[in-house]
């Protein structure tokens, strides 16, 4: 964004009054906060009431950007923020997550591959949005840079809030308060959407995706599952067709697949269904 607005009308902009407003003489009626500017109001800004207010702006503030960058469409990357990387994998938690590291370098691989693809748009389609965090997030952000290109790190302050990871675009490194407009940024130009071993919070966002999907609320997009023994051992997706919880089609909206290259396949080769 501009530090000044592009506008048309007459009308002195808000940058005007706040500079002026920081010179007014100081006077117990200055001091008062009922006489600050409302929108430069932190205070007034965080109250109760007026949490409609933050969501809408933290819905538009990524938004006005990615659309001054020019970025159309997205890949995004969910995924394990604890995997590691091969040659950290001694230091895992678990065994299991030491043998899932060789998914870091699919998750490299694949962003890789797929920004190259984007540079061929300048970087107006195919741009890799992840967490911006650990992990298969770090891994899909150092993908993308290794390639040349931008990417997305949609982060989120948590209790123990953790760095943005040195590989996303700086300045397309946003941070939110409310997950749901997270997620909505995840999805709002999502060409495919790839899925890495994770735990909840990569379950949350892969459930609710598909939910959106399976309901109509979204169109269909390649929905792409990395490691089907995983995926395969920690949801058992045959028994919820079977038990008509969901309809033995809903399992067509997912692939699986073991490699970037088979990832990059089927999104190269996707065909949007017929409703």
């Amino acid at each position: 964004m501009t530090e000044l607005d592009e506008r048309s009308h007459p009308f002195r902009d808000s940058h005007q009054d706040v500079a002026v407003a920081q010179t007014t003489p100081d006077t117990a009626q200055t001091r008062a906060p009922a006489y600050r500017l409302a929108f430069t109001d932190t205070e007034f800004l965080l109250r109760e009431e007026l949490r409609p207010v933050r969501l809408q702006l933290e819905l538009l503030k990524p938004q006005m950007i990615m659309d001054a960058r020019g970025i159309r469409s997205t890949v995004v990357m969910f995924g394990g923020a604890r995997i590691p990387s091969p040659e950290r994998r001694e230091g895992a938690r678990t065994p299991v997550l030491a043998a899932l590291s060789h998914y870091y370098d699919e998750a490299r691989r694949f962003a890789r591959l797929m920004t190259e693809r984007s540079l061929k748009s300048y970087g107006a389609e195919n741009v890799i949005c992840t967490g911006g965090g650990p992990g298969v997030m770090e891994a899909g952000n150092l993908g993308a840079h290794e390639a040349g290109g931008a990417s997305i790190g949609l982060s989120i302050v948590l209790p123990h809030e953790q760095t943005p990871n040195a590989y996303v675009t700086p300045d397309l490194c946003f941070n939110f308060h409310y997950f749901a407009i997270r997620k909505m940024h995840f999805l709002m130009r999502a060409k495919a959407v790839t899925v890495f071993p994770g735990g909840f919070g990569t379950m949350d966002e892969m459930f609710e995706a598909l939910t959106l999907i399976q309901t109509g609320r979204m169109r269909r997009v390649p929905f792409i599952l990395f490691g089907p023994e995983f995926w395969h051992k920690v949801i058992n997706w045959q028994a919820l067709a079977e038990a008509g919880t969901i309809s033995p089609e809903d399992l067509e909206l997912i692939s699986f697949v073991e490699s970037a290259d088979e990832a990059v396949e089927i999104i190269d080769n996707w065909v949007v269904p017929c409703p």
